[in-house]
């Protein structure tokens, strides 16, 4: 895994947006996570910030 994939929930707290919205964003724009370990879905610093782009 790449140094700067982090969780959905990481990134929503380094970012400063809620975890719900963020969570809820990705669901409505359909981004893919960058990698998977297991059930785990992790997401680069590029994906989090589209993600923060479409919350605000």
């Amino acid at each position: 895994m790449a140094d700067d994939h982090k969780s959905a929930g990481k990134w929503a707290k380094e970012l400063g947006v809620s975890d719900k919205k963020f969570k809820d964003a990705l669901k409505e724009t359909g981004i893919e996570p960058d990698s998977q370990k297991g059930a785990c879905k992790y997401y680069s610093k590029k994906t989090a910030e589209k993600v923060k782009k479409k919350i605000e």
